[in-house]
């Protein structure tokens, strides 16, 4: 399937009547995965590169309609990258950093989420999110441990002590298969989540937002503009992204009194698209509805991700508006939470309780973007008098004080979550200024490898936990010590970055040399400190003289083998 030249809001993927079918008894699978979105098929991927071997089963054969998730952040692009697809996203993509945001008719400041420089990847790219799909669909098609089952509905659950058995509806009749876990990512109407008697709770918001994704030529630039009780949709908030191919995204508000059918008739959007160029001084420019839907929102999630032998992610575990791009960022980060986790199940390096851990970490991850959430969309739709006054006078200040600028909401965009009281983070037994703390996702820095290429960390610490040195003299004996306290536990990377005077240890190890310093700086690097890195890139332990010991323990704990 090359990408290049797909229609993917038009592609069909085929169903074929698997051999299953024909088995006498339900055939057994390591992981089973529910539902090929992008969080289903992040985690398939992750899986399948890991050496696990995934069916992935989706209802339906098509990708999804319209634009829906745009927005996917840095930490997820590292992630895409890592999967062997994230260059084609940004290729793709519409890079950005720049926000702007308004009050009825002026711009009253503006935000760069990636102000400084030796990143790799930018803030975020506007990608809709067919072709994120469509990308991911065509890495996994690549994989041979991805077993696809496209019209494939999952219509029952038994769950054992130590296997799920499904039920599986197809065009050419049901059938049945074991699974040692099931993941369930089938979205926001999760079949798995009511088949296992499980429910969402949490806060539904009482207001309409019209998407309508635009094809036009706008000559602004590629940022994200969001104006609050403009002229041309008084009293109500509007926001515009802009897509691939010419595509914009637009938002308007509505409120909760709106009809969504008449809402989404072309003869009731067209005049609000018109009034917005009007006021962007583009009055008469040609454009072309392609596509548009009327949504309510809720800020909602599972008491538990975890039901027995079925781990729940994405929407399918929980919910948050879409201000702050919060939704399929936060799931494609579930997926990589539990990739390693279950490989390290099932390859016999842990025991279940790793898997509670996801749990754990994805819950506490889903609170702060809910919480986060709540607050945009209380700041964003105001439902008292009250609250009105004070967004209002709050807007007004911010065209003249900083201070006021903090208070401003308008969705604080997503970053990944610190999972800074994770029971596999081994607390700091030595000082350190700041840095990145146990907990925090890995900062990415250029740097150069031993063969003189050009390359970035993040890129170089494998899939694997990996041991940062940071410009040890004695770097090849430390290698060779956290390698042998690794043994037995786990692989372990160990990767020596030095500054450019340093000598360099190529015959035991990776080694990178942090020519700009951004490793030294972003990590509170001195000679001797070393990192831990979980296989998701995840800090879980730091020291600056660390024992053979010491590692053993945290990558113990690490692997919840506590």
């Amino acid at each position: 399937m090359p990408t290049d030249a797909v229609d993917f809001q038009a592609l069909q993927f085929t169903h074929r009547r698997h051999a299953d079918q024909n088995a006498a008894a339900p055939a057994r699978h390591p992981v089973v995965v529910v539902g090929a979105g992008p969080v289903g098929l992040t985690l398939a991927i992750d899986l399948a590169q890991r050496g696990v071997r995934v069916v992935l089963l989706d209802n339906d054969n098509t990708l999804s309609t319209g634009s829906r998730a745009i927005c996917f952040a840095k930490r997820t692009l590292e992630i895409f990258d890592r999967l062997g697809c994230g260059q084609r996203m940004v290729d793709k993509g519409v890079s950005w950093n720049v926000g702007k945001v308004f009050f009825r008719d002026a711009q009253i400041y503006r935000f760069d989420l990636l102000a400084e420089p030796g990143h790799e990847r930018p803030a975020f790219i506007n990608l809709q999110q067919y072709f994120v799909e469509g990308f991911l669909a065509h890495r996994a098609a690549e994989l041979p441990a991805i077993d696809m089952r496209w019209n494939n509905k999952v219509a029952g659950i038994e769950q054992h002590a130590d296997h799920a058995l499904l039920t599986i509806e197809t065009p050419d009749g049901p059938y049945r298969l074991r699974a040692d876990h099931v993941v369930a990512c089938d979205g926001s109407r999760s079949t798995l989540r009511e088949l296992t008697g499980q429910q969402s709770t949490g806060r539904v918001f009482r207001d309409r937002f019209l998407i309508a994704d635009v094809k036009m030529k706008f000559d602004r630039p590629a940022e994200r503009c969001f104006w609050f009780d403009p002229k041309f949709h008084p009293n109500q908030s509007v926001l515009m992204h802009m897509q691939p191919d010419g595509i914009w995204r637009i938002d308007f508000q509505l409120g909760w009194q709106a009809d969504p059918e008449l809402e989404k008739r072309p003869e009731n959007i067209i005049p609000r698209i018109e009034a917005l160029l009007a006021h962007s001084s583009m009055a008469g420019a040609a454009f072309e509805l392609e596509w548009a839907s009327v949504y309510t929102f809720a800020c909602t999630r599972m008491a538990h991700f975890r039901v027995g032998r079925v781990l729940f992610a994405g929407d399918a575990a929980h919910g948050v508006s879409p201000f702050g791009a919060r939704g399929a960022n936060s799931g494609v980060q579930d997926a990589d939470n539990l990739g390693w986790k279950l490989a390290a199940v099932l390859g016999g390096h842990a025991g279940e309780h790793l898997l509670d851990t996801y749990a754990q970490e994805r819950e506490f991850a889903a609170d702060e973007n809910i919480l986060h959430s709540t607050r945009a969309t209380d700041f964003i739709t105001p439902k008292s008098e009250i609250s009105l006054l004070f967004r209002d006078a709050v807007l007004d200040l911010a065209r003249h004080h900083t201070f006021a600028r903090t208070l401003v909401n308008s969705g604080r965009l997503s970053t990944p979550t610190t999972l800074a009281r994770s029971p596999l983070n081994t607390p700091d037994s030595a000082h350190f200024e700041g840095g990145m703390h146990p907990g925090a996702a890995a900062a990415d820095a250029p740097v150069t490898r031993a063969d003189d290429r050009a390359s970035w960390l993040l890129r170089e610490l494998g899939d694997g936990f990996c041991a940062l040195v940071y410009a040890s003299a004695d770097a090849a004996r430390i290698a060779l010590q956290l390698q042998a306290a690794a043994e037995g536990l786990a692989p372990l990377r160990v990767v020596h970055v030095r500054p450019c005077e340093a000598a360099a240890h190529t015959e035991v190890m990776h080694s990178l040399v942090d020519h700009d310093g951004f490793v030294a700086e972003r990590y509170d690097m001195v000679p001797g400190t070393v990192y831990l890195l979980r296989p998701d890139q995840h800090v879980c332990a730091r020291w600056r003289q660390p024992s053979a010991d010491a590692l053993h323990a945290a990558l113990e704990r690490a692997l919840a083998r506590h």
